[in-house]
């Protein structure tokens, strides 16, 4: 993410989407993010700079990331641009009989037979990652997810801001999980990417630890806890000395020092950019009413404990806004007693936020009012599909999420 200088708290965000290439017919994945590249830059490359929004290569030739070239804080304009450069894409791939597909995982890839890494520029970091953990599997070669970048100035603002995110994230997937089924089936999860997420780095557990970061709130902590450990475990890996712990490490936020931000990186990519950018909004406000001790003060926040939160993501990867949320101590934090569920929780939130006046979740009514009674889009699905997850109920499906992104519009069901 380019950014002229640091920023400040919620001064602007960055934000990334991933989307699968397919076959317009047979929703088959498609290898060909390099050549929709070259079609716009007339040589293979891996990014192309479209006004507000670039395009980039990600790990495997079949997804492409569009993403804000620098942060914004428009995100009306940002969806716009989005969505355009979605029809600029797919009005490119037509030539290949291919277009976008949405939703964090592909129903029917077989990752062993269909994964083709990046062949051209940065290859030899993939080759890497390869190497050590094979790459061709449901966590690696078959993902999209959306991701959210948030900048801080100084140690004084990361600790507020890790704090919050922290606590944020396990209810993530009661707002995006969009991946129900994975190798032509249903698998019992609403966020079954989240679930390979957590363990396919296992040979390495300090990389991703438990998806929740640690409970550390300096520079100086961070490293010394985290990416220290990082560097001893990969090293019997990095004789080459190519991996850098700093872009190694996988926790479901990633804090980037160098360049004063934190990314977001658990949530499940949505139907189209306005149900993204509703999500992201309602999200950034829930943070950002954390970080100024709108539910409890910093300290209280500190205290969280990272073994709830990351039992609490579990139980939301399974089964999102339904998930029921047991501990005392957790959903006390925004005022609502336990039990609740997850979707109650940020039913909650949402009123919360709305009596404490804030303006910037108003645009996003729509999309909002969607996700939060009828559930993530992975419910959605389900739930139209009335139990029938044969291969063709699950085609037809994908086929009305293709539409959904093609035409800028919320799956309703």
């Amino acid at each position: 993410m380019t950014q002229p200088s640091r920023l400040h708290l919620f001064q602007a965000f960055g934000v990334e989407l991933e989307y699968m290439i397919v076959d317009r017919q047979t929703l088959n994945v498609k290898p060909i993010a390099d050549e929709l590249l070259k079609a716009e830059l007339g040589a293979y490359g891996s990014d192309f700079e479209n006004g507000i929004v670039t395009w980039s290569n990600e790990l495997v030739a079949h997804v492409i990331e569009l993403k804000s070239t620098r942060p914004e804080s428009n995100f009306s304009a940002l969806c716009s641009a989005f969505s355009d450069n979605v029809k600029r894409a797919n009005d490119i791939l037509a030539q290949w009989n291919a277009m976008l597909l949405p939703t964090a995982a592909h129903p029917w890839m077989d990752p062993q037979t269909e994964t083709k890494l990046w062949p051209h520029d940065n290859n030899e970091v993939y080759q890497i990652y390869n190497k050590i953990f094979d790459c061709r599997g449901h966590g690696w070669s078959n993902l999209q997810s959306t991701h959210l970048n948030l900048p801080f100035y100084d140690d004084e603002e990361f600790a507020k801001l890790h704090a919050a995110i922290r606590i944020v994230l396990p209810l993530l997937p009661a707002l995006c999980a969009s991946s129900p089924f994975l190798d032509g089936k249903s698998t019992g999860y609403l966020d079954t990417r989240m679930n390979f997420y957590k363990s396919n780095q296992q040979l390495i557990p300090s990389i991703t630890g438990k998806v929740i970061p640690e409970g550390v709130f300096s520079r100086r902590q961070y490293y010394n806890t985290v990416y220290e450990r990082i560097k001893t475990d990969i090293a019997p890996h990095n004789t080459d000395n190519i991996l850098d712990p700093i872009w190694v490490n996988s926790r479901g936020a990633i804090p980037r020092f160098d360049r004063g931000s934190i990314e977001i990186r658990i949530m499940d990519i949505q139907e189209c950019p306005p149900a993204d950018l509703a999500i992201q909004t309602l999200v950034i406000e829930t943070i950002r009413a954390l970080c100024n001790e709108k539910f409890i003060n910093l300290e209280e926040q500190m205290r969280q404990r990272t073994e709830i939160l990351a039992g609490i993501l579990d139980e939301t990867s399974r089964s999102g806004a339904d998930a029921e949320i047991l501990s005392t101590e957790y959903p006390g934090v925004f005022g609502l007693e336990a039990p609740c569920t997850a979707g109650q929780l940020w039913q909650h939130i949402y009123k919360r936020l709305t009596e404490m006046g804030t303006t910037t979740l108003k645009q996003w009514d729509t999309e909002l009012e969607v996700i939060l009674k009828d559930g993530p889009l992975a419910a959605r699905m389900l739930r139209s599909m009335q139990g029938d997850f044969s291969r063709e109920a699950i085609v037809k499906i994908y086929q009305k999420l293709g539409d959904c992104l093609a035409q800028n519009r919320l799956f309703i069901g």
